[in-house]
Parts: C-alpha cells; sequence; structure tokens
C-alpha cells in the first residue's frame, strides 16, 4: 500500500486499505457505506462510546480558556482538581499522581519511580519480575519488562528481568532465589491483554503482595487496559492493593491520549530531599494537558453517576448466557472476564479474514495472535452485545 501514513503493527508492503471513518456516535462507527458496532472500543480506550455530548462539551470550554499549559513553575485547576478525584477515588495510601501522555510512558515512569526509589534509599536493587506473556508498552524499558516476542522479537535482548507464569508456587520459588534483588514486580493484574487475553486468580496477586512485603519489593499494577471496571471491579487494585498504579487509555474515557503513574505515599517520600538528586527527573511536554483533565473529570463523572460496574457486570452476564456450554473443534476455550471476552483459536490461521467477514456484518473487530476477541464500550445495548457474540461464535460455524 502507497501511504504517507505509517501504520502500526502492520507490513506496510502488503497491507490491505483500512476502513476510513467519516463519523462515529454511540457504539457505531460508519464509513461512507456501512455503519458498525465498534467491538473493540478502539484499542480499549471508548468506555463511554463516541460523541458523548457532556464529554464533548467539558473539552469545548476548557478550549474557551486554554488548552494546553505545561505543568512545571504551572499550574492549573483541571489537574489539580482531577489528581484529588483519583487519589480519592484509588484505594489505600495511592494518592500522589503524576500525569504523562501515553500508557507506555506511564509504565517508565512507574519502572523509573521504582528503580530510583532503591537508589534513594542507599540499596542496589537491578532486577524486575514480570509475568510471562507479559505486554506492557513499545518503549524500550517496558519492552524489557514484557515478554511478548511477537511485537518485540527485533529487540529480544532482556537484562535483569525474570519472567514467571502465573503460578504461585513459582512465584515463591522465584522470591525465596532472588526476592531481595528486586526493585519490583510488575503485573497486568487478572487480565493480559496483547498477550493473549489471558486470565488467572487474585489469589496470585494476594500471594505477590505478601511476598513483595515480605522481601521489600515495590509491586505494580499495569492497569491501562484493566482499570476503569474492565475486569469487573473499578480497579484490581480495589482486591489487591500496589505500590504504584499505572492508569491510560479509559482515563480521559478515550477522548484524548492521556496517562498517570499514581504512586502510594511510602514511594513518593523517598523522593522528598533538599536537593535534586532525589527528586524525580522526569517531565512530558503534555503532562496533566487541560483538555485531557476536563475530558478525564467529566468521564468518570459519568462512571460514577451512570454505575457503570452495574453495565459491565450486565455485559459479563450477557456474555456467559450467550456461551455457556459453547464449544467447537476449532477453538482452545472460551474465556468471559467483566467486560472481556476471547475466543483462543487452536490456529492463528483459521482467523484469516475474520476482520473483513464482520465488517460485511455490520461490527468492526479485531484479531491478534490467535485470539478473536470484544471489549465493547459499556454502553452497549443487549441487542448489539448479542449481535458480536453471535457473529463471533458464526465465523466458526
Amino acid at each position: 500500500m502507497n501511504s504517507k501514513i505509517w501504520y502500526p503493527y502492520t507490513q506496510m508492503k502488503n497491507m490491505k486499505e483500512p476502513y476510513e471513518i467519516v463519523d462515529a456516535k454511540g457504539v457505531y462507527l460508519y464509513t461512507k457505506d456501512n455503519k458498525m458496532i465498534d467491538s473493540v472500543s478502539s484499542w480499549w480506550c471508548m468506555i463511554h462510546g463516541y460523541k458523548n455530548p457532556e464529554i464533548t462539551e467539558a473539552i469545548k470550554k476548557q478550549a474557551d480558556k486554554f488548552s494546553h499549559v505545561m505543568l512545571c513553575n504551572l499550574s492549573h485547576a483541571g489537574a489539580l482538581e482531577f489528581a484529588d478525584k483519583l487519589a480519592s477515588y484509588l484505594p489505600g495510601n495511592l494518592n500522589h499522581v503524576f500525569f504523562s501522555d501515553s500508557g507506555s510512558v506511564s509504565v517508565e515512569v512507574a519502572l523509573k519511580m521504582a528503580m530510583q526509589y532503591f537508589v534513594n534509599k542507599g540499596q542496589k536493587r537491578e532486577e524486575v519480575l514480570s509475568l510471562t506473556h507479559s505486554y506492557h508498552g513499545d518503549t524500550f524499558k517496558t519492552m524489557e519488562v514484557g515478554d511478548d516476542e511477537d511485537y518485540h522479537f527485533a529487540f529480544s535482548k532482556k537484562e535483569n528481568v525474570t519472567h514467571i507464569d502465573t503460578n504461585i508456587e513459582q512465584l515463591e520459588e522465584i522470591f525465596k532465589a532472588k526476592g531481595e534483588s528486586f526493585y519490583c514486580m510488575i503485573v497486568e493484574p487478572l487480565l493480559q491483554g496483547a498477550g493473549g487475553m489471558r486470565m488467572y486468580d487474585v489469589s496470585f496477586l494476594q500471594r505477590a503482595r505478601e511476598l513483595c512485603n515480605e522481601y521489600g519489593v515495590l509491586l505494580i499494577f499495569d492497569e491501562v487496559a484493566t482499570g476503569f471496571g474492565r475486569t469487573g471491579n473499578r480497579f484490581v487494585a480495589d482486591l489487591v492493593e500496589p505500590d504504584i498504579i499505572c492508569l491510560g487509555k479509559a482515563l480521559t474515557g478515550g477522548y484524548i491520549g492521556h496517562a498517570a503513574t499514581v504512586a502510594s505515599d511510602k514511594v513518593y517520600e523517598a523522593f522528598l530531599g533538599d536537593n535534586y538528586e532525589t527528586a524525580l527527573m522526569h517531565g512530558p511536554t503534555f503532562m496533566g494537558n487541560a483538555l485531557a483533565m476536563a475530558a478525564g473529570l467529566k468521564s468518570l463523572e459519568i462512571f460514577e453517576r451512570e454505575n457503570y460496574l452495574s453495565k459491565i457486570k450486565n455485559i459479563e452476564k450477557i456474555a456467559k448466557r450467550e456461551l455457556k456450554d459453547y464449544k467447537n473443534p476449532n477453538l482452545k476455550e472460551v474465556r468471559v472476564l467483566g467486560a472481556c471476552i476471547a475466543f483462543e483459536a487452536k490456529n492463528s490461521q483459521k482467523l484469516e479474514g475474520f476482520q473483513d467477514f464482520a465488517y460485511k456484518h455490520g461490527v468492526f473487530a479485531r484479531t491478534f495472535l490467535n485470539i478473536q476477541y470484544a471489549m465493547p464500550p459499556y454502553i452497549i445495548t443487549e441487542e448489539e452485545l448479542v449481535k458480536v457474540i453471535n457473529l463471533m461464535k458464526a465465523w466458526w460455524e
């Protein structure tokens, strides 16, 4: 394809023509000749769907004042209010909000915080514990702690990183062997997204928290994808409290790219001192962007007011009902967690052509690896959700 746009995760030489979107509203995307349900919420971020009038108005209202000011030597009401809101909304001592501009950067910041935490305390710890099949972003440090060769095979060198399965016995063994060398353990809690929509039990996280406490290791939750309800919880951090949490995607309802790394009191206090040597020397240009703050505040207001957790529970209930006892010889497993539905195929080649099949039936869908999945906007109706699920099943019949 001859394009001036360099598209992501795509071999440009043989990329098929993308669908050109001319409008979007609610759960629907519109091309010149088609209307389709967005079953993946534009990479899992558009939790309110498109053209939400309240979020749109909040952005317009802020733009009439100013669109952006740097968050260094300057501040503004939106950033102060959103930071306060997040701190009050998150559990426990997750009280200190560092804004950035993407999920990958929020994880970079978290890793930087964790590493410098021990430097500031005069301790030498140089290793990270992470999960197999993990994905934390495409920047260099996030690629290093991740374990997804399908995305990062060209950058396969892993220094000072240990990967383990979500197995409690293996977790205990690795902590016993080298727990005092880890400066952090980082996980996508309960749901590993880009590594294959892998789902695991909260008991693993509970034991991880105990071991991190015992060995003095900082626990980081990458909730860029799982936060704001996707697993059926507001945050998995409500079940097990980490030392640092990374947020993105739905942080602004998907309306403007932004992210946040939120640290506990313990982590924050390790950076307090009389000079720059203990300060966190990091500062994305667009951190605390005024338009993003306006969108985020309104998004969170809607999430609370409209009781989105009940909407998510209903999505999960419908999905489990529609998929009860569903099996197909080409499928290894069907999984449902919160507002995430995943079909794991035995052979990834069996998924070739599914996107065009979905398009012809009024659904926008993506597959990756050997996974066919749906992560719909939370405002999806029962009729629309059943249509998406039936389409996924129809592909195998």
